[in-house]
C-alpha cells in the first residue's frame, strides 16, 4: 500500500479525501500522525502556489510523498479590496475560527444585499521524489446568504451559509442524492485520481 501525507489540519479536507484514497490502496497520514511541526508561510499568489509551499516543506522534512492543498474564494458584487482570494480565513491579519468566519462572511453578505454568488478555486500539489505535480479546479454555481443554518461542518464553516440554487437548500441540508449530484459537478473524484496517478 502506498503512503501519502496530507499536509493539512483541516478535518473536513482529511475526511473528504482519506476514504476515497484508501479505497484505491493509498494510506493517508495526517499531521496528527507525525511528530513534525513545520511552519509554512502561505505567501503564494494563488491556491496552487500555496499548496506547493505546504507540500514541499513537509516532504523535505519527512521524505514522505505529500499532498498540499489550498483554495481561493471569489465573491461577485463586492469590491476588490474585500475579496478573500487566498486569505479566506485570515482577515485584517487575524486567523479566524470557524464561528468567526461564519460571522464575518454573514455580515459581508448582509452588507451587500443578503445574497452573493461565490466561487471556490482549488489548488492541489503532490510532491515526492519526482518533484511537484499540480492540479487546479473550481467549484461555483452556489451563493452565500446572510442567515446561517444551524448545522456545522468543522473545517468548512462556510458550508453553513452556502446555498444550492436548484433546491435553495444549504449545503449542509442536502439529501444524499443531492450531495451525489453536487459531487459529480465538483471534480473531487478527478482530484483523487490525480493524486493516485502521481504517487
Amino acid at each position: 500500500m502506498k503512503k501519502v501525507l496530507f499536509a493539512t489540519t483541516n478535518p473536513a479536507k482529511i475526511k473528504k479525501y482519506k476514504i476515497e484514497l484508501e479505497k484505491r490502496n493509498v494510506e493517508v497520514l495526517t499531521l496528527n500522525d507525525l511528530t513534525v511541526n513545520v511552519t509554512v508561510e502561505e505567501t503564494g499568489k494563488d491556491a496552487v502556489e500555496n499548496a506547493l509551499l505546504k507540500a514541499k516543506a513537509y516532504y523535505e522534512v519527512t521524505g514522505i510523498a505529500t499532498i498540499g492543498m489550498d483554495n481561493s474564494l471569489f465573491i461577485e458584487g463586492i469590491p476588490e479590496e474585500k475579496q478573500p482570494g487566498t486569505h479566506v480565513r485570515r482577515v485584517s491579519g487575524k486567523e479566524l475560527t470557524d464561528e468567526e468566519m461564519i460571522e464575518y462572511y454573514t455580515h459581508l453578505t448582509k452588507e451587500y444585499g443578503g445574497k452573493l454568488t461565490a466561487k471556490w478555486i482549488f489548488g492541489l500539489v503532490v510532491y515526492n521524489e519526482k518533484g511537484a505535480q499540480a492540479y487546479s479546479w473550481s467549484k461555483d454555481h452556489f451563493y452565500f446568504v446572510d442567515t446561517p443554518c444551524e448545522k456545522r461542518n468543522p473545517g468548512y464553516p462556510l458550508d453553513s451559509i452556502s446555498v444550492m440554487p436548484e433546491s435553495c437548500k444549504y449545503f449542509l441540508e442536502l439529501t444524499d442524492e443531492e450531495k451525489q449530484k453536487r459531487k459529480q459537478n465538483t471534480k473531487d473524484d478527478e482530484a483523487v485520481e490525480f493524486i493516485v496517478s502521481h504517487l
